[in-house]
């Protein structure tokens, strides 16, 4: 006996069929799993950052330890580059640059290991970033008066490159920054803002908001070299290139990382390779630069 196939009833086969649900691809997988490995071992550490670091007492510039403020600094000191100021995203500190930080130092060469390193914390109940950029601020001068230096580096994971670029470009902190690094920040502003209901500080990194649009004015003559990594696989940063410094008026090169997410950005190796080399780079109006302003890491 054979069996013959039914007619579908006109309706039913004019029915649109169900969705697949969509696969995850094996690099966000791998991503996601590498995002939740660095999360556990970030909160094993958190509790060590919640302190400031401790810091030299301030000493007039052009003077060393014990020379009773008539002595010039040593050659090695003078030639070494600017200090690198750390500063973390939005309800963490310090901790999260342990292993960058370490890289940093690991690896230097020649004179660049004597490369200054400091880490700011700032309150999680700060509630305006333009406050925040004020005490960035008053951090920097401070430590140019204390290093003797005149300009500073700085490398902001998430809000605290937002802060940074504030600073940066709305409160004449180019004349001390020379370059600014910047990790998954929000340049553009995010869709993705978690309480940004409760904390205006979160509202702040939407894009539209005053803090934005602020960011988007005319910025002739920025002094500050702009060098920003993001990553297609951000899910914080949406769109992911939201985290590229887009504004005709800046010196500015865009960094695609390829395979990891926000969290792993300042800790992953090879993107610590590559802000070493970024702070290495002299800022000279001959830098050599892709013509696009963009590059890529893997």
């Amino acid at each position: 006996m054979k069996l013959l196939p039914l007619p579908l009833p006109p309706l039913l086969s004019r029915l649109p069929r169900p969705p697949r649900p969509p696969r995850l691809s094996s690099a966000l997988l791998g991503a996601t799993m590498l995002e939740l490995a660095v999360l556990a071992g970030h909160l094993a550490v958190y509790p060590f950052g919640l302190t400031p670091e401790r810091r030299p007492p301030t000493r007039p510039a052009g003077t060393e330890p014990g020379s009773g403020g008539g002595t010039a600094l040593p050659a090695t000191a003078v030639a070494a580059p600017p200090p690198v100021v750390l500063l973390h995203g939005f309800v963490d500190n310090r901790s999260v640059f342990l292993l960058l930080r370490r890289a940093l130092i690991r690896n230097g060469h020649g004179h660049h290991r004597h490369r200054h390193l400091e880490s700011l914390n700032y309150s999680p109940l700060t509630r305006d970033i333009r406050a925040a950029a004020g005490l960035l601020g008053r951090h920097v001068e401070e430590i140019c008066a204390r290093t003797g230096h005149h300009r500073v580096d700085i490398v902001g994971h998430s809000l605290g490159g937002l802060i940074a670029r504030y600073y940066v470009q709305r409160l004449g902190g180019d004349r001390r920054v020379r370059t600014l690094v910047t990790l998954g920040t929000p340049h553009g502003g995010t869709a993705v803002a978690p309480g940004a209901g409760i904390h205006p500080i979160v509202r702040q990194m939407r894009a539209g908001s005053s803090v934005i649009e602020e960011l988007r004015a005319p910025a002739p003559g920025c002094r500050t070299r702009f060098v920003s990594f993001w990553s297609e696989l951000d899910q914080v940063m949406v769109p992911a290139d939201t985290a590229c410094v887009d504004h005709p008026d800046l010196d500015a090169v865009n960094v695609r990382v390829t395979g990891i997410g926000h969290l792993a950005l300042p800790v992953h190796p090879t993107v610590a390779a590559a802000i070493r080399e970024a702070l290495d780079a002299p800022v000279t109006g001959e830098d050599a630069a892709p013509a696009d302003g963009t590059a890529s890491v893997a």
